[in-house]
């Protein structure tokens, strides 16, 4: 496909992993719109760690812009912004819809507009495609045409990679299947998988992410009946999983860009065509409220060790979503923080991975740069960075004072080690 000039919209987690494995193979676009990601990947860094330097300097073909004019001399575009959801847990489409607009203003006859960004099944030929029409003046799958292949990118996952994930692609015609599944299959070494329909391919990444959620959910609800029963959860867990078809999940807090928010897409659209879902929607709150248990659980053993709650010092380790990684989208260490302060806590927040310029946009959080010795009344182990990790029982510890009360939230350490686990 020599005559395909290709570029990637959005420059995230997503579209410059996606951009740097083209940009070997061949000539790339990237654009974003924001100037700063653009100047900071012209000068060689990805703040997001997901690409390094030296793979950057190897993506040959890659170029870098966020002037929507220069996206002309391309024919094939590939979307990769965020989907997130608003504060009423509603899809907000706004990223996409933009983008659809910017790329709608030049797009010309034979042009192809391939979205991989996570959406409900429909939203790609009823709310992306419309928009496209509105502002080329060209009619879909006469003059332009479409696919989508579902991301499946995981944040500080060296091992599993762009490349390595089989793909599931699609096109809005048989032909543009076929070219579309081509397109990746010059980068994607695990593979291919054409789905029959933009809408099935849509559809295979939406559950994708609600299975997961749904599953951690179950899990959360049985740490909280083996803790009240004294019952330790990850021994429960282990015992279980000696059993061939026992799945792997564990309990804890669900943040990040996918499985704390695709199930509301599905759920969303769900609704509009008049079912009401139960078992997604359950899952999803029970999982929302985990923060607020993680908390009541701390203050109870506060309370029982008469550690004074109104005024403690309480350590939070970590607010990225995951670990070893410096994404902190859609976190919920940020509802374990808003609820400590909500009983007149005084909260730190370290992490070593995030940026604290970022953590203070997004969420008026002003990480500490250094920790103390022997100054918290509680301390919270939230996210399990090695740097966490190699700190030990004794090190984490004697960041406490003499009476406190640790909390891993990650089975960092072992349940002697510790005060409280999940």
């Amino acid at each position: 496909m020599p005559n395909i000039k290709l570029a990637i919209i959005g420059l995230g987690y997503v579209g410059l992993p996606l951009a740097v494995e083209f940009g070997k193979k061949r000539p790339v676009m990237g654009f974003d719109i924001n100037a700063k990601r653009i100047n900071e990947l012209k000068a060689g860094r990805d703040h997001t760690l997901e690409t390094e330097p030296e793979e950057l300097r190897a993506a040959k073909f890659l170029s870098f812009t966020d002037q929507p004019e220069e996206l002309r001399a391309c024919n094939v575009f590939i979307v990769t912004v965020p989907t997130p959801i608003d504060e009423h847990k509603r899809p907000d489409l706004t990223p996409l819809i933009k983008a659809s607009e910017t790329i709608g203003k030049v797009l010309k006859p034979g042009d192809i507009v391939i979205y991989e960004s996570t959406v409900y099944p429909g939203a790609t030929e009823e709310d992306c495609i419309p928009v496209l029409e509105k502002h080329s003046g060209l009619k879909f799958n006469r003059d332009f045409f479409a696919g989508y292949s579902p991301e499946r990118i995981n944040p500080g996952d060296k091992a599993h990679r762009v490349t390595t994930i089989m793909k599931v692609t699609s096109g809005s015609t048989a032909e543009i299947a076929e070219v579309v599944d081509q397109l990746y299959r010059e980068i994607i070494t695990a593979g291919t998988h054409k789905a029959p329909t933009i809408r099935v391919a849509e559809a295979a990444k939406v559950i994708e992410n609600t299975q997961r959620d749904l599953n951690i959910a179950l899990i959360n609800e049985l740490a909280m009946i083996f803790n009240k029963m004294g019952i330790d959860t990850e021994a429960v867990l282990k015992a279980a999983g000696t059993k061939w078809n026992f799945l792997p999940f564990r309990p804890g807090l669900v943040g990040g860009h996918c499985i704390g928010v695709d199930p509301y897409y599905l759920t969303h659209k769900a609704q509009e065509i008049g079912y009401h879902p139960e078992i997604i929607l359950a899952g999803r709150r029970l999982n929302d409220g985990m923060g607020a248990y993680v908390v009541a659980q701390l203050v109870k053993a506060m309370t029982k060790k008469c550690i004074q709650i109104n005024g403690a010092r309480v350590l939070v380790l970590g607010l990225a979503f995951k670990e070893n990684c410096p994404d902190l989208r859609n976190t919920r260490l940020v509802d374990v923080v808003k609820e400590l302060q909500e009983y007149n806590c005084q909260v730190d927040v370290f992490d070593p991975w995030v940026s604290a310029e970022e953590a203070f946009e997004e969420y008026g959080i002003r990480p500490v740069a250094e920790l103390e010795q022997g100054v918290y009344d509680s301390i919270v182990l939230g996210v399990a960075h090695h740097q966490f990790a190699s700190m030990g029982a004794a090190g984490i510890h004697a960041l406490g004072k003499a009476e406190h009360i640790l909390y891993d939230l990650k089975y960092v350490l072992s349940a002697n080690e510790t005060d409280l686990r999940l």
